[in-house]
Order: C-alpha cells, then sequence, then structure tokens
C-alpha cells in the first residue's frame, strides 16, 4: 500500500502507557501475565491533533524530505490538512510537520489582518508585521536575502508558557513545492521572514531556545502566577 512507505518516513516516536491487570487467568503462565502489565501500546499516533512539546524526540530529528512519488497522495494531504487544522485551532502564525509529530519537511504559515487590531500599532510597527495568507510549503529551501539581523520576542508552540529573545535574519526566500505539488517561491521580510525562519528551524532538529537570549526567557503567565497565589494552569488542549 501507499501508506506504508510514506509512514515510514515520516514514524514519530508516541508514548508508551502500561497495562495494569489484576491476576492471570487460569489459563496464562505468571511469565505471559507479567509481561503484558509492561506492553507498549500504541495510541493516539501521528499526525496529532495537538503540538508535540520540547523532549520529543521527534523535535530533535532532521526531517526527511517527503518522496517525489507521495506529493500526490491522500496520505500526504491529510498531513498537510492536519497541520492546517491544528495551526488554526491552536490560533498561531507557524507550524512544522515534526510538531504534529511528523518528521517530514513540510511547513505552514499563516499571519491574519485582524491580528493588528489586537496588538499595540507601535508593537506591529515596531516587528515589521504584516498580512500573510495561508503558506504551506513541502520540501522547502530558505535563502536569506537581508542579513540585518532584528532582535523581538518569540515564542513556540512547541515550548508551551514560555518565550525569548531571538535575533533572526530581517528577509528570506522561500523555495520548494505547494499543496498541488507545484514548484513555488516567496520573498519574505519582518515578521514573516521570522516565521519561516522559525518553522524552518524545526525542519532541521532545532528550537528556538538554542538561538534564544538565555537571559531573557521567560514564562508567559509568570504575573498571573503571582496574583492567583500559584493558580494557573498552562493548557496543552484546545
Amino acid at each position: 500500500m501507499r501508506l506504508k512507505p510514506l509512514m515510514k518516513v515520516c514514524q514519530g516516536i508516541v508514548g508508551q502507557s502500561r497495562s495494569f491487570g489484576t491476576s492471570p487467568a487460569a489459563s496464562q503462565t505468571f511469565r505471559k501475565w507479567y509481561q503484558q502489565l509492561w506492553t507498549t501500546e500504541r495510541t493516539n499516533l501521528p499526525p496529532y491533533n495537538h503540538f508535540t512539546q520540547i523532549g520529543d524526540p521527534v523535535l530533535r530529528q532532521q526531517a526527511a524530505v517527503v518522496p517525489k512519488e507521495h506529493l500526490d497522495s491522500p496520505e500526504l494531504k491529510a498531513i498537510v490538512e492536519r497541520m492546517v487544522k491544528v495551526l488554526r485551532k491552536f490560533d498561531c502564525v507557524g507550524i512544522a510537520a515534526p510538531q504534529i509529530g511528523v518528521s517530514l519537511r513540510i511547513i505552514a504559515m499563516e499571519f491574519k489582518g485582524r491580528i493588528r487590531k489586537e496588538l499595540p500599532e507601535a508593537v506591529y510597527q515596531t516587528r515589521q508585521m504584516s498580512e500573510l495568507p495561508l503558506t504551506v510549503f513541502i520540501n522547502p529551501v530558505l535563502t536569506v536575502t537581508n542579513y540585518t539581523k532584528l532582535k523581538h520576542p518569540e515564542g513556540c508552540m512547541s515550548v508551551r508558557g514560555y518565550s525569548a529573545e531571538v535575533e533572526r535574519f530581517e528577509g528570506v526566500k522561500l523555495t520548494g513545492l505547494d499543496q498541488q505539488g507545484n514548484q513555488s517561491e516567496l520573498a519574505l521580510s519582518g515578521w514573516n521572514a521570522r516565521i519561516a525562519q522559525h518553522e524552518m528551524d524545526h525542519l532541521e532538529g532545532k528550537l528556538y531556545t538554542d538561538h534564544m537570549d538565555r537571559s531573557t526567557f521567560a514564562c508567559t503567565c509568570w504575573e498571573a502566577v503571582n496574583t492567583k497565589s500559584g493558580r494557573v494552569e498552562i493548557p496543552f488542549y484546545k
């Protein structure tokens, strides 16, 4: 089947669960019953409907190139659709396939115009933000076009609840394939260039914490922690 070779290159590390029984059945040997207590069960396989979190080995792997013969496969389309679904479900601006447990070179970005209304105008201008329609790249390649570096706060849905200042190049160009498998090219600057660099890092097994100014690393809800006497939860679902 076409599913097997594609999934072989994008297998993620899945969680383990233990099945604790009560006592061995009469027909079972104690040894077989004991082994069942520690059997690894594969549940909730990727592509996930949530973001993988720092510590998951899939975020530290170099993602595999999507084979040409699978570019028009229903399995690949399903992975891209799940990425877009999770991107919008968590209301973020970028996602890479490893963030849903799939180690393939795919990214998706979207910066909606309404975000401007949610931010102070000074922040929007200083960070050089601009609207970016939904953009998907398969097997993307990034080229720096402006080597000026800008330093701004950056967060990641795979490092939930924290942020830090990170230096990124001001301008980049992405080349690769779009959702239909056609060759595509896109020049980006400012904040959108930052999004592209952030997502490309994921494909190399890197996180923003590898580049951050460590002195600025902070919990995004530290004030709420103090106000609510520590009774604050960081959700990993939505």
